[in-house]
């Protein structure tokens, strides 16, 4: 991290917390703000939201404060916190970040709990993860269940260079593969497809951040008004092919398109299909299965 002269007196962290609010109300509200302090102060002191509660009127020392500075200025010229600092925490993992990929997201944490809950006691399971970016979906599920076999795919070589990082700096051994999937073709089956593709129409731009519009890839984020499901149609149709029978697809999805896309993977045959809401109540994540080959017996299903 670059440091700067000290520019303010010594504060305590009460008076940072105020000063922080102030400076970044014409980009934030004060709750998102007052997160982006918590944050700050966790990264460059090592102390939680609990501690600094108690600790008020701690006053952190010149080359903490400068680190404060230096992060205040970032956010105030609209690049995102974990650009800032370089690194987000995703399902207590750590991850390298950088404008080559998107910041990893609560709601994609929960996405990811669903997955290991369905992969709960199974053993010798493959999954791909389509559209991979900084590798937090891959690297975390391959962490967590063992003898998980991992490929991940995005077409950004840029994005892969970061996932491998992730992936290296978290002690695991994925299958990373550059490609497109709109025309990707592969030998493999999959017990597991998982997917956070680009969902957000050219519409929706209007109502987003200028921090994720000025700094968070376009090529991860938007897709056009005219055909907004293209890769979801186009995952759903490879996991068709490379699914194992009675395996599972699961999405991440625009919360605008949840009826679209129950629809879509009914047209497609897929059973079992469920949309699940995230934590703010919005459609935001959706699972189906693989319809079971003819002659395949209930007490064949590998999951």
């Amino acid at each position: 991290m670059q440091h700067y002269w000290l520019l303010l007196p010594l504060m305590t962290l009460k008076q940072l917390e105020k000063y922080f609010i102030g400076e970044l109300q014409f980009l934030y509200d004060d709750e998102e703000a007052r997160q982006l302090y918590e944050l700050t102060v966790y990264h460059v002191s090592g102390l939680n939201r609990s501690q600094v509660m108690f600790k008020t009127d701690m006053e952190p020392g010149e080359t903490q404060q400068n680190s404060f500075e230096y992060v205040l200025a970032g956010l105030k010229a609209g690049r995102p916190l974990q650009h800032i600092i370089g690194e987000a925490w995703f399902c207590g993992l750590k991850f390298k970040v950088s404008n080559a990929v998107l910041i990893p997201r609560p709601e994609t944490e929960e996405l990811v709990q669903w997955i290991m809950e369905t992969a709960a006691g199974a053993e010798g399971l493959s999954l791909i993860d389509i559209g991979t970016g900084s590798g937090c979906i891959a690297v975390t599920l391959k962490s967590r269940l063992e003898g998980l076999q991992v490929d991940a795919l995005d077409i950004s070589a840029g994005a892969l260079c970061i996932a491998r990082e992730n992936a290296k700096g978290n002690a695991v051994e994925i299958n990373f593969i550059q490609s497109d999937i709109l025309g990707y073709e592969s030998l493999s089956s999959y017990d597991f497809i998982v997917s956070n593709p680009p969902y957000i129409t050219q519409a929706e731009r209007k109502e987003m951040h200028m921090n994720v519009l000025s700094h968070e890839p376009h090529l991860a984020l938007f897709v056009s008004d005219e055909n907004p499901l293209i890769f979801y149609q186009s995952i759903a149709d490879f996991a068709l092919k490379q699914l194992r029978p009675k395996g599972y697809l699961f999405f991440e999805i625009n919360e605008y398109f949840g009826k679209e896309m129950v629809d879509m993977l009914s047209s497609k045959e897929f059973t079992d299909i469920q949309l699940k809401k995230d934590m703010q109540g919005k459609d935001r994540m959706i699972r189906c299965r693989q319809p079971s080959t003819p002659g395949m017996e209930a007490g064949d299903d590998p999951l």
